[in-house]
């Protein structure tokens, strides 16, 4: 499924650079703090996957957790807004793994830098509970900024 974009911006577009959105990263840091900017940019990941799902039509529509990443992709990798690519969605016990790269997050990050994908881990969560109906705690468990093969997002049932 791929996200119907409205073009806001008739010379320009919608799209707007990775450095520019890094900068907002870091400014935000530099005011509130590491952990403070994390509550902010998760949240607002999270209104904005929460919207994402609904213009998309799958709100409510609980597809099998595989397909999820199919979906998420199209929205918001190469084919939709381009925040990261969606590369896999699976059930682990009870949890629900979503694994992502080329998060806007990590761009631009030296290996081993500390960042984490809170922005993206939002947007990745408020799409999944809207899409699942169900609430959920999420966490960031790997990153390619660490030796991970992916960005790693754990979903626990809440």
């Amino acid at each position: 499924m791929t996200a119907t974009l409205t073009q806001t911006r008739p010379a320009l577009g919608d799209f707007s650079s990775v450095v520019c959105f890094k900068a907002v990263i870091t400014g935000v840091e530099d005011t509130l703090g590491t952990d403070g900017a994390a509550v902010v940019f998760t949240r607002a990941g999270k209104v904005r996957g929460r919207a994402l799902a609904t213009e998309l039509g799958v709100a409510g529509s609980s597809p099998a957790v595989e397909k999820i990443a199919s979906i998420l992709d199209g929205a918001i990798g190469k084919n939709g807004t381009r925040l990261c690519a969606v590369t896999a969605s699976y059930q682990d016990g009870e949890n629900i793994v979503i694994e992502t790269r080329e998060t806007v997050c990590s761009a631009g990050e030296e290996q081993g830098s500390e960042r984490m994908c809170t922005f993206t881990l939002g947007a990745v969560w408020g799409a999944l509970e809207a899409i699942t109906g169900r609430t959920f705690l999420g966490e960031q468990t790997e990153s390619v900024l660490r030796g991970g093969q992916s960005d790693k997002f754990v979903f626990s049932p809440f």
